[in-house]
């Protein structure tokens, strides 16, 4: 648990009054305020480990991509070693931004400005003409080297922190890792990105997209209603219209550092597939009936390999399908009915990158199991992009509310308004459910983007 502090903003409201614990309210100044938005890049994203890409997009010694952790650029780099460094893409010469450009390959990281060079992992060369000795000599060269931020791969995925002595990457997960495992690291090759993120700019703040993450599962309902009209799902009796209500009951697992997680039941999709009970199958049978999304039946030993029988058995019943990772990372591992009556599974990554108190650079990345077929692979990466991409259905809708929150957020009467999230579970984890965490079962509530709040609140108002 980390330490309080008291802290007061501009015009006398103490900042712990944003988060109203006893009634589950949130201040809508949260997602407009200035002062707000700058006190997080130091307390929540100078605090939290961050999503900044997949380890298949710098494959080679000296490839490179240019990446944010909140406010700040930086370089993403595999050295000759084999090992990928976080740079701080800010020249310590006269403050240039070192890489103005996205993505490449070099050994040599040039400042055009005055053309002070850096090796891939940060540390300084030196500066043109060296016999002048223009760096100077009142520090020595190893102190000019680029600040690091502190890195882990995990299932290929690129984490990094300004936090050299915080948490380490698993402390960060917590319980949740139990369930990511299952999606992250649950093959002999993992996963590999299918082409460059998709980038758009959204004019919203990062929050209003980065709580939804968090597994609200409730908005697809009524947002999404369209995916139950045109998708393959069963019909209600009201002269054919879709119901989607069958989709909203499951298991959501929070954590105290704000991962959320909804696990949906599998067992319509199985017994549609194999025309058998899903109760009298065993785990197997199910996993043949329904190999997780990017998987074919001819992977299916390699679960096995990485995961326990507990594992297995949350994945053939109640798997991870939506949710997030704290602050702004969205994950979707989806299987999404076809007009032929298969399934075709999906794996994504979104990452929702503060730009101002009223902007979001949108991140999405398509992955898929690298020792998928490519026949599957280019079916993923083609309905992904119809559905979740720049172009995608589903992201139109969510991006669409996302402006029209922070717009309200700045209005006078509007930011005193309150975010609500008073939809409570009463019921705890199913029985026999093997998994840790804070598990309920049931029709989905808001306890999920709760904890994302409750942990957006410790950190804001935690002693520096």
């Amino acid at each position: 648990m980390l330490t309080k502090a008291s802290y007061t903003l501009a015009d006398g409201t103490p900042l712990s009054d944003l988060v109203r614990v006893p009634t589950r309210e949130v201040q809508m100044r949260a997602l407009s305020d200035p002062e707000i938005y700058q006190l997080e890049m130091d307390r929540v994203f100078g605090k939290t480990w961050l999503l900044l890409g997949h380890e298949s997009e710098v494959p080679n010694s000296g490839d490179f991509v240019v990446r944010d952790m909140g406010s700040d650029s930086v370089i993403v780099a595999r050295a000759k070693d084999g090992n990928i460094h976080v740079s701080l893409n800010v020249c310590p010469h006269r403050g240039m931004r070192i890489s103005t450009v996205d993505a490449g390959n070099t050994q040599i990281h040039k400042c055009i400005y005055h053309g002070w060079a850096f090796k891939p992992s940060g540390e300084f060369i030196g500066a043109p003409v060296e016999k002048e000795c223009m760096h100077g000599k009142m520090m020595p060269k190893e102190d000019l080297g680029l600040p690091q931020a502190r890195v882990t791969l995990y299932g290929g995925i690129i984490f990094a922190t300004w936090d050299l002595e915080g948490p380490s990457f698993e402390e960060f997960l917590g319980d949740a890792k139990w369930y990511f495992d299952t999606l992250f690291e649950r093959s002999d090759k993992g996963l590999e990105v299918l082409g460059p993120p998709q980038r758009f700019i959204v004019r919203a703040n990062w929050k209003a997209a980065g709580e939804q993450s968090a597994a609200d599962g409730y908005h697809t309902l009524t947002l999404h209603r369209w995916l139950g009209e045109v998708g393959n799902y069963s019909k209600s009796g009201d002269g054919g219209s879709a119901d989607l209500s069958p989709e909203m009951y499951g298991v959501e697992v929070s954590s105290p550092h704000g991962h959320a997680l909804r696990c949906i039941d599998l067992g319509r999709k199985i017994k549609k597939l194999s025309g058998l009970d899903p109760a009298e199958l065993t785990v197997d049978q199910k996993l043949e009936a329904l190999p997780p999304p990017g998987m074919t039946r001819e992977m299916l030993p390699q679960l096995r390999k990485h995961l326990s029988e507990e594992q297995l058995e949350v994945m053939v019943s109640m798997p991870p399908q939506v949710g997030g990772i704290f602050p702004n990372v969205l994950f979707a591992f989806v299987y999404i009915p076809q007009a032929d009556g298969s399934v075709l599974g999906l794996t994504l990554l979104h990452a929702y990158v503060p730009k101002g108190p009223d902007q979001l650079e949108f991140v999405n990345w398509v992955l898929a199991e690298k020792d998928a077929p490519q026949e599957l692979k280019d079916r993923m990466l083609m309905q992904s992009i119809q559905l979740f991409g720049t172009s995608g259905m589903v992201e139109q809708d969510d991006s669409d509310t996302w402006p029209h929150m922070t717009l309200a957020a700045k209005g006078a009467r509007g930011r005193r308004s309150t975010l609500k999230y008073q939809a409570v579970y009463e019921t705890g984890a199913p029985a026999g459910w093997p998994g840790p965490g804070i598990v309920n079962e049931g029709f989905t509530k808001d306890d999920t983007q709760w904890h994302w709040w409750l942990y957006w609140n410790e950190l804001m108002n935690a002693k520096a």
